[in-house]
């Protein structure tokens, strides 16, 4: 191979810097140049072309460079490319007074001394700043030297200098220029053409070869760099289109260059290192991505949110306000919770199954089997008492810690408020409706723990003829079992641990008990008495753990012996099973069977709307038909729930919800099914046609659009609140913002409407970010955000505005600005009130920062998400010379990675902590970064580190 860059002096004939490769060579420029057409020359790129280059206001092209400037009333911040308003008071570097050519600082005695940016000197009056080669090739097109004077510029051999000290021309070129008035050198000119052609030789002329030329014994033969192609005249050579053959191997884009190519990717991929191959962002990997769900897609991702919640502002999730949809079709009280709701009833009445209705506490169905009773059955077996409590129905296990739990079986007679939750079925009439006995009694079992598990074979053999003891009806029990440990005070508390077990038992009064011989206070008495001994053997078989509660056929321990929890399948507390490592509660439609230690779905006749339940609750009409599974009373009868047992559908109603129904009078109308009344349309409006299912069916005087909803009173179309909003015509409510958002105004018509006003971020010592409120869904108007970033002594703050978006035609309504403090005389670090989608990076001017983020009513935007971490200010010399640098931001590629969470992140961590760097690989750090970004760090980090060589 020969070497063509090894004449230092020809350099391959490239005028910046020539690559020797096996067979060839290729001409690369300096940042802020690109290749001429030849693949020799280097021309200047206008840089203020593209996005005017970064520039939030004026931005100049220079040779190699190009700088920002600012218009009047405004100066350059120290990140080069903002710009920030000049205050009039103090001589300070607000003031436009103060002299510094590049940037400005205060002194800790309240002067000022000047800085210059990357590339410059700092000239001998301590304000201006002198330019050298390091900064655009020191505005140089060729070649740079640094003098005491400054840069001087020179010309590679084949061309001269033109006359403006910078540009170069070729030679030819050269000749011609400095003879337009002399006619004799146009003849020289002349000659030498004549000359060219009739003798061919490398060393006259180059061979007349465009590049590299060789003698050869049949003549010259004229050869090209990479990247570009011998024309048909074997002389030229034309640039290569690597674009026109399998896309230049690029994945997505590809864009031709002289003597090469470049390759970029789509929106939502990210360019590897091979600078080829598109890979897809997978946002769900970041943090804070969504609230709830994020599910990842090529070049995308979208955000889901739980039952019960809606999406706002793109991936935040909000607590739906069911009742705020038409009382939540509740037929008294709506009550909101998170994720759900619930409806209430007045006193006198209770919830109906279909959880929306309330029907009188006196209503029975004839047609209802009564559901079964829990029975307390107390037997002696060779001298031991065992008691067994049996719940066929209607029971609720809450385990409210790892050591206690509350059981409940049947249903109150008058339901208190701890009960309101659960729902009982409706009473049959055989039920009694006098008041019913109440009995408490608290247990106390030593040695056991509060564990409801199922009992062990070995003690289900029974020795010997049992003798019942007592048998009880019970219409209620409530359980409570506690192990937790409660500090005792003055002596020490003993090391065994005791059980609390706090029993209430109701038991209702039979009518058909009561006789000639024996009234109601009678049976009263009787009742109580017989109550009274069951819980006597109750206690005893307690204390000699002997009671047993029964579900679903499987005998419960109420608490167990610690030796007994040893057994390795009980990793999970009561009602969890244990899937891929981790517990998990039983789902709806089944129950948690202590037998077999799974969750088996409830069969067919019964259902259950809770999870970790022990058992399945028997369907209203308890005749074993349906389908497995069922997890509310709708599914009962199967799937298809308007068929299911006759329930009456939308549009119809009935006494007790189920058929045969009657159709929705004129004026009323009924959206669900299952319903025992219809709802009025209000103020004497009748509808279209009977049996009527929605409000829209209602023939109101006026036809309301979304964003509105109609008064029945007033017959008036109303805009909905501030808070609220309604996407369809013609209803007769509006939804409730979800969360804690609102919406900017009244007449919202969309939940996009709806945002979050809380100001975003968090603030810690070494890394952070802030947010602007509702992110990434628009800001809301008229908010004030104030964040105060401090760092621990000797840190200083370093910030990435990846992009930010407010809306420029609003006068700048809408600012960030960052300070030393809240006083607008203090030193600012950066201000912006516009969109600026390329990212920036700078140092804070001030140790601590004082950030404020306003808008106003106009116009909104998506806003920003701002990171910082804090360095050791030992290393701010060499920080800020990376961010001042404009060739941080030159490439595309560079650009992307300031925008790169995961590579920011990790930039973020070696800066905050150095020592972190050694948690990366070389490997990673090269797969991480494209070259171009590790050599422009490098040459800082060597430079910094060691400034005298």
């Amino acid at each position: 191979d020969i070497d063509e860059c090894e004449n230092d002096f020809y350099n391959g004939g490239c005028v910046h810097e020539c690559i020797n490769i096996p067979g060839n060579y290729r001409c690369t420029c300096y940042d802020g140049f690109m290749l001429a057409h030849d693949g020799h020359n280097c021309l200047d790129v206008d840089e203020c072309q593209d996005n005017n280059g970064g520039c939030q206001q004026i931005c100049v092209n220079t040779m190699g460079s190009y700088e920002c400037q600012c218009k009047e009333g405004f100066f350059l911040s120290d990140n080069q490319h903002t710009c920030i308003h000049r205050s009039i008071e103090g001589m300070n570097c607000m003031n436009k007074d103060h002299g510094c050519a590049h940037i400005c600082r205060e002194t800790p005695k309240g002067g000022v001394a000047c800085e210059c940016r990357p590339g410059f000197e700092l000239a001998k009056n301590q304000k201006d700043c002198k330019l050298t080669c390091n900064y655009g090739n020191g505005g140089c097109q060729h070649t740079c030297d640094d003098t005491d004077t400054g840069p001087v510029c020179g010309c590679h051999q084949k061309y001269a200098l033109h006359s403006d000290g910078r540009t170069c021309i070729e030679k030819d070129e050269a000749a011609i220029e400095s003879s337009e008035y002399n006619a004799t050198s146009v003849a020289d000119v002349d000659k030498r053409v004549k000359r060219r052609l009739l003798m061919e030789t490398c060393a006259v002329n180059n061979g007349g070869c465009d590049r590299t030329c060789k003698d050869t014994a049949t003549g010259v033969r004229c050869s090209c760099p990479v990247g570009f192609t011998l024309q048909p005249d074997g002389k030229t050579c034309k640039d290569i289109d690597e674009c026109l053959v399998n896309n230049g191997g690029c994945d997505h884009f590809c864009r031709n260059t002289v003597g090469s190519f470049e390759c970029s990717c789509q929106k939502g991929y990210k360019l590897l290192t091979d600078e080829r191959t598109c890979q897809d962002i997978d946002e769900c990997s970041f943090e804070r991505t969504c609230d709830h769900t994020c599910i990842n897609y090529p070049g995308s991702f979208e955000c889901l949110c739980h039952k019960g919640y809606t999406l706002y502002g793109l991936t935040h999730c909000g607590d739906i306000d069911e009742c705020s949809i038409s009382n939540g079709s509740c037929d008294y009280g709506c009550l909101n919770t998170m994720g759900s709701y619930e409806c209430v009833c007045p006193p006198g009445k209770k919830l109906h199954w279909n959880k929306k209705d309330c029907v009188e506490m006196v209503k029975c169905l004839p047609n209802v089997k009564p559901a079964p009773k829990a029975q307390l059955v107390c037997s002696k077996t060779g001298g031991i008492e065992s008691c067994f409590l049996s719940c066929p129905s209607n029971t609720l296990f809450v385990p409210d810690s790892e050591n206690s739990y509350t059981l409940s079986c049947g249903v109150p007679v008058q339901q208190g408020k701890a009960q309101q939750k659960r729902n009982a079925t409706l009473p049959s009439c055989a039920d009694s409706l006098a008041p019913p006995i109440k009995q408490k009694a608290r247990f106390k079992i030593k040695d056991a723990k509060c564990h409801l598990r199922p009992r062990s074979k070995e003690k289900t053999k029974d020795s010997g003829k049992q003798a019942v003891l007592d048998n009880c009806q019970v219409t209620f029990v409530n359980l409570k079992c506690d192990s937790s440990k409660k500090k005792r005070r003055g002596r020490k508390s003993p090391s065994k641990e005791v059980s609390h077990i706090t029993a209430e038992f109701e038991v209702e009064m039979k009518s058909e008990e009561v006789s000639d011989t024996c009234n109601m206070d009678c049976v009263r008495k009787r009742m109580e008495q017989k109550l009274q001994t069951a819980i006597k053997t109750l206690r005893k078989s307690i204390n000699k753990q002997q009671f047993y509660i029964q579900f679903s056929g499987t005998e419960y321990e109420v608490a167990q012996k610690p030796a007994k929890a040893t057994e390795g399948h009980e990793a999970c507390s009561t009602g969890q099973v244990l899937q891929d490592g981790k517990c998990v509660t039983c789902s709806t439609g089944t129950f948690y069977s202590g037998e077999h230690n799974q969750c088996v779905p409830c069969s067919p006749g019964t259902y259950q709307d809770t999870e970790g339940q022990l058992t399945c609750e028997p369907c209203p009409s308890n005749d074993g038909q349906g389908v497995a599974g069922a997890r509310n009373v709708s599914e009962c009868g199967g799937n298809d729930h308007f068929q299911f047992l006759g329930q009456c559908s939308p549009g119809h109603y009935s006494s007790d919800g189920f058929k045969p129904c009657r159709v929705c009078p004129l004026g009323m109308y009924q959206p669900e099914p299952g319903r025992t009344l219809c709802f009025p349309c209000g103020g004497g409006l009748v509808t279209k046609y009977e049996g009527a299912v929605s409000f829209q069916d209602c023939e109101t005087k006026v036809h309301c659009s979304p964003g509105h909803y109609y008064n029945s009173t007033t017959h008036r179309c109303i805009r909905c609140p501030v808070g609220t909003y309604q996407p369809e015509f013609g209803q007769n409510y509006c939804i409730t913002c979800p969360g804690n958002t609102s919406t900017d105004f009244d007449g919202s018509t969309n939940v996009t409407h709806c945002k979050n006003q809380h100001c975003g971020g968090e603030l810690g010592d070494y890394t952070g970010y802030i947010e602007s409120p509702n992110y990434p869904g628009d800001y809301p108007a008229n908010v004030e955000c104030i964040w105060n970033i401090n760092p621990p002594p000797k840190r200083r703050i370093l910030i990435v505005v990846p992009e930010i978006f407010l809306p420029i035609e609003d006068e700048c309504g809408d600012v960030l600005v960052m300070r030393k403090s809240a006083s607008p005389t203090s030193i600012t670090t950066y201000e912006t009130c516009q969109t600026y989608e390329r990212p920036i990076a700078f140092t804070s001017r001030s140790r601590k920062l004082w950030i404020q983020f306003k808008s106003n009513e106009g116009n909104s935007g998506k806003g920003f998400q701002v990171p910082y971490v804090t360095y050791d200010e030992d290393y701010q010399q060499l920080i800020e010379d990376i961010v001042r640098d404009g060739r941080l931001y030159a490439s595309e590629n560079h650009q992307e990675i300031l925008k790169d969470k995961k590579l920011i992140k990790a930039l973020f961590d070696v800066l905050a902590h150095p020592q972190n760097y050694f948690k990366y690989t070389a490997q990673e750090s090269k797969e991480m970064f494209p070259r171009s970004f590790i050599k422009l760090l490098r040459s800082k980090v060597s430079r910094f580190l060691r400034p005298y060589k």
